[in-house]
């Protein structure tokens, strides 16, 4: 991998992990689903506008649209739904750790439905992993609020699975169609169940459009989903799923140290131990299956 590729992956774990703090200041100025819907429309406008004008072809063909719509379900969807509903519950920093465990899900789902084998070590990735979660969440659990953390666990890992199956299929759809288009379609129609809910359990019309919440929803917008799902395309487009993923633990980094600066986010030993244990798991499982896919064996099926 060359420098200029491993730079635009940190530069993409690094968007995302802001995303979680510029969620929780967005919050004093839009409800939680008109927020995310107000996100996925300014996002996917913002790149099927760049597709247009720089002439790029649409996308075509059953399949394709297939594909864009389940991604669309699941990063947009399912993944904002996750996100923003779990920011009312969890500390950012917390947050970008949980929402970490899609790295060991896609290991997971690799293996269970598309066959690819685990070694031992990369087995003790994923148990590491888990157990690594539980150790971040016990501490939660026993706290007063600890019925509350568990529903935005709860939501954290939805997105999560949600953000799993797309990376599968943009893997999947990476020589088929154009990235900007490709992109921006799945973040306009992954909107619209965002958008039924707002109306149905939110009132849309009381965002408040300060200049404090232009500038979140700009910064969370065009440079946390639109940039970040842009680049992480194009990325995936010459780059295997699970080497790419193997960067996914910089962005609990990023996000505690985000968490700490701007919420006075603490951690105590039990958390910090179970942060630990989970990057351990994550950075062996996809070291593993990194080297699977570069091995003879793999390359000759």
């Amino acid at each position: 991998m060359t420098i200029r590729k491993a730079s635009l992956i940190v530069l993409v774990m690094f968007l995302w992990a802001v995303c979680f703090p510029l969620i929780v200041a967005g919050f004093a100025y839009a409800p939680h689903l008109t927020f995310a819907s107000l996100r996925a429309f300014l996002a996917g406008s913002a790149l099927v506008a760049l597709g247009m004008i720089f002439g790029r072809p649409w996308p075509r063909g059953m399949r394709v649209w297939l594909a864009i719509v389940g991604i669309g379900f699941g990063a947009t969807s399912l993944g904002f739904l996750g996100m923003f509903m779990a920011s009312e519950f969890i500390l950012p920093g917390l947050a970008t750790v949980l929402a970490n465990a899609q790295p060991l899900m896609a290991a997971a789902l690799a293996t269970a439905v598309l066959g690819e084998s685990l070694s031992g070590r990369g087995k003790a990735g994923l148990a590491l992993g888990f157990i690594g979660i539980v150790l971040i969440a016990a501490p939660q659990f026993q706290a007063p609020a600890g019925s509350a953390f568990g529903l935005g666990a709860a939501y954290i890992l939805l997105a999560a699975l949600g953000i799993t199956i797309s990376n599968v299929l943009i893997r999947a759809l990476a020589e088929r169609a154009d990235t900007l288009l490709a992109m921006g379609s799945q973040m306009l129609i992954g909107g619209v169940p965002l958008t039924v809910g707002a109306f149905l359990y939110e009132e849309p019309m009381s965002v408040t459009f300060s200049p404090q919440f232009v500038l979140i929803l700009l910064a969370i917008s065009l440079f946390g989903t639109s940039l970040a799902y842009w680049l992480w395309s194009e990325i995936l487009r010459t780059t295997d799923l699970s080497r790419a993923n193997a960067f996914a633990f910089l962005v609990p980094g990023f996000g505690l140290a985000m968490g700490g600066i701007f919420f006075g986010e603490s951690i105590g030993l039990l958390t910090s131990l179970g942060i630990l244990v989970a990057l351990v798991g994550i950075a062996m499982t996809n070291t593993d299956r990194s080297e699977a896919e570069q091995s003879p064996e793999s390359c000759a099926k």
